[in-house]
Order: structure tokens, then C-alpha cells, then sequence
């Protein structure tokens, strides 16, 4: 997985991609490191969704843009919007469900 580096990157990630998914994580965090490979695999279904990772203790600026107070934080944007805030204790049962949704009917528009 890519990571943004800046705030300025992450900001132009989520304008530049339709369907944008941003994995925040720390260096110390044990849970961050167990939920990541996670992530990936649920996202292998859904190939049109972009998704980069922010290390928060290296860009920490995340936090006062999207309002992020703990680590590991989901967010999932579709078309610049924030759609999805997942944190600390993932329900990945519950998050597949809403991003089948939510990419069925991106799929479908016209």
C-alpha cells in the first residue's frame, strides 16, 4: 500500500479519485499492523476503490483536517466526500457491507 507523505497529498488523493479510501495508522501501533493486511484483502474486491495509507505521527496534519483522534482510522470518500469513518475496533463484517453498497450503486450510475 502507498503512503501519502503530506497533508497536501492526502487532500489531493481524496479530490483526485472517485471512490478514495485512506488507511490512518501510527508506527506503534499494534493494531494498525493487524488490521492493515486485513483491509487489503477486503479491498481486493472492490478494484476501482484507490487506497494510500497515513502514517499520523508523520503527518499530523491529518488529524486537525478529518478530525482523527486515534489510530488505526478508516476513511472511505466517494467523489471528495466522507461516506465511511471506521476506528479502533473495526467491524469488517459491517464495513464490507456498507462498501458493497455504496460500490454497487457507484458502479451503476450512469
Amino acid at each position: 500500500m502507498d503512503k501519502l507523505q503530506t497533508i497536501q497529498e492526502v487532500i489531493a488523493f481524496v479530490n483526485e479519485h472517485s471512490l478514495a479510501f485512506i488507511y490512518v495508522s501510527q508506527e506503534d501501533c499494534s493494531v494498525c499492523h493487524a488490521l492493515r493486511p486485513k483491509l487489503i484483502e477486503l479491498l481486493k474486491s472492490y478494484p476501482k476503490i484507490e487506497l494510500r495509507e497515513v502514517e499520523a505521527d508523520k503527518v499530523k496534519a491529518i488529524s486537525a483536517e478529518y478530525l482523527i483522534f486515534s489510530a488505526p482510522t478508516f476513511l472511505f470518500f466517494v467523489d471528495g466526500k466522507e461516506y465511511i469513518r471506521e476506528g479502533k475496533f473495526v467491524q469488517f463484517k459491517k464495513l464490507a457491507n456498507a462498501l458493497e453498497q455504496i460500490y454497487s450503486f457507484e458502479e451503476n450510475k450512469v
